[in-house]
């Protein structure tokens, strides 16, 4: 049964190139996001990545599906020894000359395994609200503040 995707909408305080690097640039993303193995914004480039929580850490593998740069980033989302593939998109709007419009949907959450409570909707959505509402805008207070 397919579920409504998770979808975030914020309004950063910086311009959209800045927004576009921290979600795009290997360094800056494992100082908010994840320690990502690399990354670049290429259709077809894969990265990976660990997260959990507590001693059970999940190996992520991702894919990049479309880039427009600026504008729009989607990755494939699966879990290494789980069936499932999710998307994650990131689109990015200016709102004004120093303000972003950031809209995060993550589709595709139905297809994880249901009996693993880490898979859960709600899981997700806690885990997307604190990068969305701490990781990132602290991360943009530091960037912009230099």
């Amino acid at each position: 049964m397919k579920s409504d995707p998770l979808v975030f909408e914020r309004v950063y305080n910086a311009p959209v190139e800045i927004i576009w690097k921290a979600l795009t640039d290997p360094d800056q993303m494992r100082q908010w996001y994840f320690n990502v193995s690399d990354f670049r914004p290429e259709v077809g480039f894969i990265f990976s990545f660990e997260g959990g929580k507590d001693d059970l850490v999940y190996v992520h593998f991702c894919q990049v599906t479309e880039v427009i740069p600026e504008r729009k980033l989607t990755y494939s989302w699966r879990y290494k020894g789980f069936d499932g593939i999710s998307f994650l998109t990131f689109d990015l709007k200016p709102e004004g000359p120093s303000s972003t419009f950031l809209r995060l949907t993550h589709q595709g959450l139905e297809s994880f395994p249901a009996n693993n409570p880490d898979f859960a909707r709600e899981s997700f959505k806690g885990g997307w609200t604190h990068f969305m509402d701490a990781g990132l805008p602290k991360f943009l207070e530091k960037v912009t503040a230099s």
